[in-house]
């Protein structure tokens, strides 16, 4: 017989299972529904998923029943049968897997997501029912996954510990690496959660394997818990309306052996991943021995990582006249130099003292234009039309603002367009922008009224002096509308094809995702050269071999070559920003060869090094600004 999930976590690390309701997505299954009921409509459904990530390696499956509570099963009229598809969930997968798996029942937190508002009464009530369900059920362990409070988390492993000793998995989801939703720091959180009686700690969710070992790094190794970790495969993208998921099994096996080594115990996926990505992490821990890694781990040093961002355009203002909207458009100046527009993401607080500063630095170098992204990877940022202003009173530069679809409905738009054509706001980038579940309030809706096709038509229109509704407008609005287009696909042929309907649809210019590879820049130089438009090539400098790492395996439509990661490799702190910087100068020789428009992406607001590049397009380029 095995022995118990206690002590089988002391012998050596464990593999979980992965995805439960993203890869159901995956295999062709509707969203909008209730993947709990699963259990009782489709029982075949979840035990085959059970089989696979079992014959991919995992030794602890979860059964399918994280949002099966009655709070959450009201939406679908099912409060009623909580018990049963509790009970369902574990004879499915205790039926799919026997004993060559551990089985623990999967709790999602209550208040998770759009839940804050849940009374205790409530949230005390469906754990107890859930808890109490599953018990009775005969699971080898119990999971609470995804949880954002200490205090909700406690609460349930409390009711836990009132009915029995059976070994529980405590899980956050953190959305930086710092501390809980409710403010408590993580090592505090998790010495409560091992006083209060909890087996093993971790992280899974909200972030992929680079944001959860830096989330990890911050627990103290001598806990005397065993550590838990289930990322997600990576940050997802929505492509022609479905959502997909860029890190590979590859990258899964290389950080599994990270995660090892900075002391998770056990390792599996969440959402994205798949059996394949749980066979690499089988594979990579076959043999894996704590104690030999035990001297290297205890001596790891933590890891700084940087957020990821977004880019767009701005215009020069040398006068110390009171700025006000530089002519020619970004457009005009791009078909007669080389033409420089520098990314430079709104904060996520209330500070803009750093992000002024690298402004007016980024001016100073003669940048074209400043862009900013409108809430980029859904995470909460502060406005860029408010920043768009502050930039033209108190910098004097251009500001290029990205508009997402997936904030607003069509009413709130136009306001939105047309507060920027009152602000004297007239260059923007018109974007899709990533699904709100997936950034730090996932309990907000995706609206995306409009596709990224149709805010360009619409914005356009307003130019015609016509609202979105049709109506005429007493004046015409002045936009310069720019789309964004990703060259790091395999079909590039498609994806031009894709950029020429953004043409069709009233697109003035287009910004690219980051390029590192020399021979796809003049690659993409030849493949529209056909186009009416002028395109800006983004070069995104490195900061560190993690940070190359991170953006080629977990960010959507960022690829790196094979040479540029072995460049990057082990390199940190100033040896990896300086060596980052190397790589884009020797990307911009290449570009500015073959295109006008330079797009320049600033890393984690180390501004320096976006300033550098701009002064090196400066003096390279033929047609230098002249000082004024």
């Amino acid at each position: 017989m095995k022995p118990d999930l206690r002590s089988a976590l002391a012998l050596k690390p464990l593999v979980g299972d992965g995805a439960m309701a993203t890869y159901l997505y995956q295999l062709g299954l509707p969203v909008g529904v209730s993947f709990e009921e699963f259990n009782l409509l489709k029982p075949d459904v979840i035990a085959d998923v059970h089989r696979r990530y079992a014959a991919a390696g995992a030794e602890i499956i979860e059964t399918n029943t994280y949002s099966a509570q009655q709070n959450k099963l009201a939406k679908y009229g099912l409060e009623k049968r909580t018990e049963e598809i509790n009970a369902a969930g574990v004879a499915i997968a205790r039926k799919a897997v026997g004993q060559e798996a551990y089985v623990v029942g999967s709790i999602g937190a209550v208040r998770g997501g759009a839940g804050k508002n849940v009374r205790t009464a409530i949230v005390k009530r469906d754990f107890e029912e859930q808890i109490g369900a599953l018990l009775g059920s005969g699971v080898d362990g119990l999971l609470l996954e995804t949880f954002f409070d200490l205090e909700e988390l406690s609460l349930a492993l409390s009711i836990i510990r009132k009915q029995s000793d059976i070994s529980v998995i405590c899980q956050f989801a953190v959305e930086d690496a710092e501390r809980t939703h409710d403010g408590i720091p993580l090592p505090e959180a998790f010495r409560r959660l091992k006083g209060e009686g909890a087996d093993v700690i971790g992280f899974n969710c909200r972030s992929g394997p680079n944001g959860i070992l830096r989330a990890l790094q911050t627990i103290p190794r001598d806990l005397g818990v065993p550590l838990s970790v289930f990322p997600n495969a990576g940050i997802p993208d929505y492509v022609d309306g479905q959502v997909v998921y860029s890190a590979t099994p590859e990258y899964f096996a290389s950080s599994a052996i990270q995660f090892a080594n900075a002391g998770a115990r056990l390792i599996g996926g969440c959402c994205g991943t798949t059996p394949e990505h749980i066979s690499a992490i089988a594979g990579a821990l076959k043999g894996y021995d704590p104690i030999a890694q035990q001297a290297a781990s205890a001596n790891a040093i933590p890891v700084k990582q940087v957020e990821v961002i977004e880019v767009k355009p701005s215009d020069v203002n040398d006068s110390n006249e009171p700025p006000q909207v530089a002519e020619p458009s970004i457009v005009d100046l791009v078909r007669k130099r080389h033409t420089v527009i520098v990314e430079l993401d709104p904060p996520r607080d209330l500070d803009i003292t750093k992000f002024m500063a690298g402004a007016q630095a980024l001016k100073d170098a003669k940048a074209d234009a400043l862009t900013m992204a409108d809430n980029s990877l859904a995470v909460t940022r502060m406005s860029n039309m408010a920043l768009a202003a502050l930039l033209k009173e108190r910098v004097g530069i251009r500001p290029l603002a990205h508009i997402a679809c997936r904030d607003r409905n069509l009413i709130g738009t136009q306001t939105h367009m047309m507060g920027f054509d009152a602000l004297g706001i007239d260059h923007v980038l018109a974007v899709t922008g990533d699904p709100a579940k997936f950034g730090d309030l996932p309990g907000s809706s995706s609206v995306y009224d409009l596709t990224s096709f149709e805010i360009i038509r619409m914005i356009k229109q307003l130019n015609e002096g016509i609202a979105f509704s049709g109506k005429a407008l007493k004046q015409k609005a002045k936009f310069v509308v720019g789309a964004a287009f990703n060259p790091n696909v395999k079909h590039l042929d498609k994806a031009v094809q894709r950029l020429e309907r953004k043409i069709s649809a009233g697109a003035d210019y287009i910004m690219t995702q980051p390029v590192y590879d020399p021979e796809l820049i003049v690659r993409v130089a030849e493949m529209t050269k056909h186009l009416s438009i002028p395109i800006f090539i983004g070069i995104f400098p490195l900061a560190s071999g993690r940070n190359a790492e991170y953006l080629h395996n977990e960010v959507p439509g960022i690829q790196l070559s094979d040479a540029v990661r072995q460049r990057m490799s082990g390199l940190e702190g100033a040896a990896g920003r300086a060596e980052g910087v190397k790589i884009a100068e020797e990307l911009l020789d290449v570009a500015m060869e073959h295109f006008n428009g330079i797009y320049l992406m600033t890393p984690f607001m180390a501004y320096e090094m976006t300033v550098s590049l701009t002064e090196y397009v400066r003096s390279k380029s033929k047609s230098v600004i002249s000082d004024k």
